[in-house]
């Protein structure tokens, strides 16, 4: 029988598709899949635990808990000075994920374009495939951090174009955007009047600056659709729970397609997520400590190496050039994964223009992390000289031992 062209045309996920690999061996370093190493802390899963002994296993409004709306309402205004109302103006989701499909469906008509700034997170095109949209991909410039800029965006600007999807910190790259920057992709948006889907899930992971939020742009709020959750700032990936907001009508809209297709989110992930807001600030400040100390880590070891990476602002992931290797980005991670058993991400699984690199996530000890960085170096060497340099260094860099010392000064 015949199924879904627009499905049938979507390759699987680049992600999970080395994920299920490294599923099935053994002694493998993973720094493929973006998810923190820390146990969600146990005051948010002492919270879930409570709730459930209480009997909280009913539905929830559609919107989710009031009671965590009124505490998400509160933490946006006290972070960015941008106000909600709890009652229709924030939607609780499963996770970013679906909150992103939500927003794609309530916004798009049938051949509608959404600018797509790359690298870019792999479920941004086919998500917009799926709710019937084109996805324009917008191209970063490697040399400039694969940094987006406004005028870029504008050049792909057409009558079709109906919004813009930004994702600051960035997913794969770990870059952030400035205040001023962000201040003239804005102006795009309402010169050309757009939607502005802005996906900020790892905003609390900002360790240069401070985030900025695209909805505290001034005249942005009332055309901007926020998405975040708890997923990376609470390690709580496997509670699926994260929220949207934005207008009323656009978030009522969102809450249409929500209460016909997942109804609502678990309780007891909400009820988790309540007691995060509340309670979780010092467990969060404190892996995100962990995680710049980790990035610093990496990526200094990295350029030791030879493999060119800039230093990320924000997330937990690093993008390194793989060029003087010779090899293409899904090569040189499917033989460093059969080789040295450490697992990478190629950089084409996030657009054309992350080709020549590949993702790296620090979401790992730093035990783990020495110790890719030197499969990793055996790796690079072998590409460069073979058996002859087993004893030297790769051009232009030290020994991984110094890198590592280098790396914690």
């Amino acid at each position: 029988m015949n199924l879904s062209r627009v499905v049938e045309s979507v390759p699987p996920s680049g992600i999970r598709r080395f994920f299920d690999i490294v599923s099935q061996m053994e002694d493998v370093i993973s720094l493929g899949v973006g998810e923190p190493d820390f146990v969600t802390p146990w005051r948010i899963r002492e919270a879930a635990i409570w709730a459930i002994e209480q009997g909280y296993t009913t539905y929830t409004s559609n919107y989710g808990l009031l009671e965590l709306r009124q505490a998400i309402a509160r933490t946006l205004d006290a972070q960015y000075g941008v106000e909600y109302s709890p009652t229709n103006e924030i939607l609780v989701t499963v996770g970013v994920s679906e909150g992103l499909d939500l927003a794609l469906r309530a916004i798009l008509n049938p051949g509608d374009e959404v600018l797509i700034p790359e690298p870019c997170y792999v479920s941004y095109k086919p998500c917009t495939l799926f709710a019937g949209g084109v996805p324009v991909p917008v191209p970063g410039d490697p040399a400039d951090g694969f940094a987006i800029r406004a005028a870029a965006l504008e050049a792909a600007v057409t009558p079709r174009t109906r919004a813009i999807l930004l994702n600051f910190p960035n997913n794969p790259t770990g870059a952030t955007l400035r205040r001023e920057e962000m201040a003239r992709v804005a102006a795009v948006a309402e010169r050309h009047d757009l939607w502005m889907i802005s996906d900020e899930i790892y905003a609390r992971l900002t360790y240069e600056g401070q985030h900025v939020c695209m909805a505290a742009i001034p005249g942005m709020q009332r055309r901007t659709i926020l998405l975040n959750g708890f997923s990376k700032a609470y390690a709580m990936t496997g509670w699926r729970i994260a929220y949207a907001a934005g207008p009323a009508e656009v978030i009522g809209a969102m809450t249409k397609i929500h209460q016909y297709t997942m109804l609502c989110a678990p309780i007891t992930a909400q009820m988790a997520a309540l007691e995060a807001l509340k309670n979780g600030d010092r467990d969060a400040d404190e892996m995100v400590m962990q995680y710049d100390a980790r990035r610093r880590l990496l990526v200094r070891g990295f350029n030791d190496i030879g493999l060119p990476c800039h230093m990320p602002e924000g997330a937990f992931y690093a993008l390194p050039s793989i060029a003087r290797t010779g090899l293409d980005s899904e090569t040189f991670a499917e033989e460093l994964l059969r080789e040295e058993r450490v697992a990478v991400v190629p950089g084409n699984a996030f657009g054309a223009c992350g080709e020549g690199h590949v993702r790296c996530s620090y979401a790992a000890s730093t035990a783990a992390l020495e110790e890719a960085l030197r499969r990793i170096e055996r790796f690079v060497r072998r590409r460069e000289g073979g058996a002859a340099c087993a004893g030297t260094p790769a051009r232009g860099a030290r020994t991984h031992s110094a890198a590592v010392e280098g790396s914690m000064q």
